[in-house]
């Protein structure tokens, strides 16, 4: 089994910083790729950054140039550095991790969430 476990989230003021963490820990033998989703209130689950183990990294439009993804493979962790947020990045934001288990099987946990809340 595979746990992931987020922290770093709070309450920050527009234009502020927030840096979130992701450990993943348990039965696992490879990490493909690790990513940060988030959900708004009344909005579907979408797709934040994510980074491959070879450090090739995606971005959501809305976050290019503000928000920096990064991994440590020794640690099965990840972060996300977050720069001049704003309200509308407000959301739940999730920790996704997909590669392989020590069993051989295919990969893909999510973390419990942690509130990001951005006051105007």
């Amino acid at each position: 089994q595979v746990h992931l476990v987020e922290s770093g989230g709070g309450l920050v003021q527009t234009g502020g910083s927030l840096r979130l963490s992701c450990a993943a820990s348990g039965s696992i033998f490879r990490i493909n790729a690790m990513g940060w989703y988030r959900q708004a209130p009344g909005k579907q689950r979408e797709l934040v950054a994510v980074i491959t183990d070879g450090r090739r990294t995606i971005y959501a439009d809305s976050v290019k140039g503000r928000f920096t993804i990064s991994r440590d493979n020794a640690k099965n962790a990840m972060y996300l550095q977050m720069n001049s947020l704003k309200p509308e990045d407000t959301a739940v934001y999730y920790c996704n991790t997909r590669g392989t288990t020590a069993s051989g099987y295919a990969l893909d946990a999510w973390g419990q969430g942690t509130l990001v809340t951005v006051s105007s």
